[in-house]
């Protein structure tokens, strides 16, 4: 019997869902499991959409929609994060968690309706679902969040609309549905929330170290923007034009980015990040630890090209070769999330500016590197690199990093959660470094048993929870902050779980699991 991928994929996500509920209960559970429902039903709208291209935008090949595990992520983000802010006493982040559970069911809901709005004929039973779910999202948005914070959803939802007009426009077939609701609606929250600080900084506080991505993500969001819109009207692969992208990025970023993040921080970027990195000799020595590792992971990429050019034109990096690149991120990061996390969330969002700007030289083919990178980086392409984007490896970055940045510093007494909490900073290099990359390896050398209707084997899910197991138990001995008080099985559970669902999801999984595990361990 032939089984649809997408019926599995929908149920484990229904699985997280109802384990969520299970331990947190209140009056956002209905609605989330109301938006679950409908999201499913949409789901096949949208999948009939892409495969007969009546789609609005041209969306990836190869994918379904994605919309039900899209869906989930920032409303189960939201609860647990809620559940934690709620214990520790801090009032402010447990309503900021509330914010952000009702805008990730708008943002959900308003991509439905757009399915919705353009099929033909109308699906009058789902539209009915997608009704009853609204209904109850509405209500309770009105009971539980006061008018300003109404104002602050409805704010997200309008940016999320522009930009996603902007990006899906400039950019066909770089995502799903899916994909673009998450990308799309965290660069719109980021967005509305950095305007809202820069317009209130007399309530600015916390520690410096969180506005740094913000600041890079608007930064890095300007400047794409700008130069896609610019470079439909001239040519972009001449001296004068790249001379010119050159020197508008030096004046974003010295001219507004800096000052900005000056006002954030209360003093000079540049000097407070001096200061940041040489506050101590682990600092310095774990900054050139790092470095080594990008001179490896330059060299493997300069070999592969050498090959390519020695041997086949068509000659495609292997899946065990693009691992590597996981091996080597989790050498990165698991001495950083041991000794220092705060100097790991300030060099993973540097490395994203990194990767951010170069994509656009690669992009734009601004000379003189453009052309190079565009060789170097088409051996790594595999099918989700159907646009004219290259996101894999910005894809795995942000998989590794944002746990770590999405981490409830001030909801965790002394910075540190107990019981399986101790784990979710680790929740990239679990699900990403080690789980993704284990099942990819024995699953392709190794495998014979796939899952029903699909190309992945059960060979490489269990090892995937094996090798993430055994990870688990090396994490305990090296870093002593984590104490698991007995949640083995809760951990067991949660990552077996997020094995299937990567065993069974067309999406991108660098960026899909972590986020999951992140919610599971956080319960």
């Amino acid at each position: 019997m032939q089984v649809n991928p997408v019926y599995v994929e929908s149920v484990v996500v229904l699985a997280v869902v109802l384990c969520v509920h299970m331990a947190i209960w209140n009056q956002h559970s209905w609605c989330s499991i109301a938006l679950v429902i409908q999201a499913f039903y949409v789901q096949h709208k949208w999948d009939r959409l892409l495969k007969s291209g009546a789609a609005v935008f041209q969306f990836r090949l190869s994918a379904n929609s994605g919309i039900v595990p899209a869906s989930m992520v920032m409303p189960l983000m939201g609860l647990v994060l809620r559940e934690k802010c709620s214990a520790s006493g801090n009032v402010y982040f447990e309503r900021f968690s509330m914010v952000i559970t009702i805008t990730g069911m708008m943002l959900a809901l308003f991509l439905s309706l757009i399915a919705l709005g353009v099929t033909r004929p109308i699906p009058t039973n789902t539209c009915i679902i997608a009704g009853l779910a609204g209904s109850a999202i509405l209500y309770t948005t009105k009971q539980t969040l006061t008018v300003s914070e109404v104002i602050e959803v409805l704010e997200v939802l309008l940016i999320f609309v522009y930009l996603c007009l902007i990006v899906l426009y400039l950019l066909p077939r770089c995502f799903t549905p899916g994909e673009a609701l998450l990308i799309v609606g965290g660069i719109s929250f980021i967005l509305n929330q950095l305007i809202k600080r820069s317009l209130n900084l007399a309530e600015v506080k916390g520690d410096p170290v969180n506005y740094f991505l913000p600041v890079v993500v608007v930064g890095s969001l300007l400047l794409g923007v700008f130069f896609a819109l610019l470079f439909c009207f001239m040519e972009s692969e001449t001296w004068v034009s790249s001379l010119f992208f050159h020197m508008m990025t030096a004046v974003l970023v010295l001219g507004i980015l800096m000052p900005w993040l000056s006002l954030f921080i209360g003093r000079h970027p540049i000097m407070w990040l001096l200061d940041f990195v040489t506050l101590n000799d682990r600092r310095l020595c774990l900054l050139g630890y790092w470095v080594f590792l990008a001179i490896v992971a330059t060299c493997v990429v300069l070999h592969q090209n050498y090959q390519r050019q020695s041997g086949s034109k068509k000659h495609q990096a292997s899946t065990v070769v693009r691992k590597y690149f996981h091996l080597i991120v989790v050498a990165t990061y698991v001495p950083g999330l041991i000794y220092d996390r705060q100097l790991l969330h300030v060099a993973s969002v540097g490395c994203l500016a990194v990767f951010l700007l170069l994509e656009y030289v690669r992009y734009f083919r601004i000379l003189p590197f453009g052309q190079l990178l565009r060789q170097l980086l088409t051996l790594f392409l595999d099918e989700r690199d159907s646009g004219p984007l290259i996101l894999t490896h910005i894809y795995l970055l942000l998989g590794m990093s944002l746990p770590i940045w999405l981490f409830p510093g001030p909801c965790a007494p002394k910075g540190i959660l107990t019981g399986a909490g101790g784990l979710v900073p680790y929740a990239g290099v679990l699900a990403v470094g080690v789980g993704d990359t284990v099942a990819s390896v024995f699953g392709s050398t190794m495998g014979e048993i796939r899952w029903p209707g699909t190309r992945k084997t059960l060979e490489g899910t269990a090892t995937s929870v094996f090798a993430q197991i055994i990870a688990v138990a090396m994490f305990l001995i090296f870093d002593g902050s984590i104490n698991l008080n007995s949640t083995y099985s809760w951990i067991v559970g949660s990552i077996t779980l997020v094995a299937l669902l990567e065993a069974y999801t067309s999406q991108i999984d660098n960026l899909l699991l972590p986020l999951y595990l992140f919610i599971l361990l956080l319960l």
